[in-house]
């Protein structure tokens, strides 16, 4: 006999199982939303029910089926700040003579930190200066970075710039040179610059004047203020670049997007020391990543600039799904899932139904019997 039949004989007494089983449903449902953490909270309140008087059952009421669309939202505490913190270490030999405040925003051209006496000033590049620059080399993608520079900073002559390294980029180097102070050599060091992808604002400075210039420097941010929140390797796909998120601060929801995702800060041991202690599959502990999320309003947050966030993804979406009330949803002792349909002379009937996304109180539901408008009998 199909579970349908077994369901209709069994009349009131399905009924009647159906108010204590609701209670299991619900369960399951935040258990499956929730995950690992939520075994503790439903082992206590069935602990609990134990011990308490019995409750009377939830009062049920009629509702709609709806189609809408559905979207599972996972809130994660995040940061105000400025973004990833990174180091800054120097590679001029020297003593250091100069250091830069601590909270100053750092351009193009300025200098970042002195080495006996003589100023280092900041280029913007996507790559390090990773050799000396100068006549006879091979070209490269790091001479056409200096070409950029020096022609934003006002040294030119060698026409647009390129890969390769002629008198008019010596030249143009000399004469910078000689701005600063600095011997015109027409050659141009790895540790005679800073680069970075762009301004640079000092979150800390770490070293000390009279130090060794070829050693950690200071910590530096980006300029704009970001927001930062870590997510399991597993949460990746929901905080991909370009996503758009819901930050809310103090109760002010304002609009972020994804702007960056990067592995997480690890220790010198190479594990990261957030997610030390929690158990992973395998018994292996899940890489951890770090979202960069740029605010769509710079504005939006007023002059705040630390603080904790609250950022919900959109984990999974539904677009034009069927969907009911978690408390519809009636467990079946053979397994699966039915509702219970309220017909037009007010009587009722159960259609088995599968379940798909969970979210807000929410569920999509399929079933060969299942259509938008039909009224189903749910907990309040």
């Amino acid at each position: 006999m199909s579970q349908m039949s077994e369901l209709s004989e069994a009349g009131p007494q399905v009924i009647r199982k159906r108010r204590r089983v609701r209670w299991v449903v619900t369960g399951i449902v935040v258990l499956v939303l929730l995950g690992v953490g939520t075994v503790v909270l439903i082992t206590r309140l069935a602990s609990d029910k134990a011990e308490a008087a019995p409750q009377s059952p939830a009062a049920a009421q009629n509702v709609e089926v709806v189609r809408t669309d559905l979207a599972d939202k996972r809130s994660l505490t995040g940061k105000l700040g400025y973004g990833t913190e990174r180091t800054l270490t120097g590679r001029k030999q020297g003593t250091i003579t100069q250091l830069p405040v601590q909270g100053i925003v750092l351009e193009r051209g300025k200098t970042v930190y002195q080495v006996d006496a003589k100023p280092v000033p900041l280029f913007y590049s996507a790559i390090p200066l990773y050799r000396d620059l100068g006549l006879g080399m091979a070209d490269g993608p790091d001479v056409q970075a200096v070409e950029e520079n020096l022609r934003a900073l006002g040294f030119g002559g060698f026409g647009a710039p390129d890969k390769k390294f002629t008198d008019a980029t010596a030249n143009a180097i000399k004469k910078w040179q000689k701005t600063l102070g600095l011997d015109e050599t027409g050659i141009l060091g790895t540790g005679d610059i800073v680069v970075a992808g762009g301004p640079l604002r000092v979150s800390s400075v770490t070293a000390e004047l009279g130090a060794p210039g070829a050693n950690p420097l200071l910590k530096y941010t980006a300029t704009a203020r970001a927001v930062t929140v870590d997510v399991r390797a597993s949460q990746r796909d929901m905080a991909k670049p370009g996503v758009k998120v819901t930050l809310t601060y103090s109760g002010k929801p304002v609009d972020g997007t994804v702007a960056a995702l990067t592995p997480a800060a690890t220790d010198s041991s190479g594990t990261d020391p957030r997610v030390v202690g929690l158990p992973q599959q395998g018994g292996s502990q899940e890489p951890k990543f770090t979202v960069t999320i740029n605010l769509d309003d710079p504005a939006a947050l007023g002059d705040v600039d630390t603080g904790s966030v609250d950022v919900r993804f959109t984990a999974d979406t539904r677009k034009g799904a069927l969907v009911v009330p978690v408390g519809a949803l009636l467990a079946l002792a053979e397994g699966g899932y039915a509702l219970e349909v309220v017909a037009g002379d007010g009587g009722t009937h159960l259609i088995g139904v599968k379940t798909g996304l969970f979210a807000d109180g929410m569920v999509e539901v399929t079933g060969e019997e299942l259509r938008e408008g039909l009224r189903v009998v749910t907990t309040s």
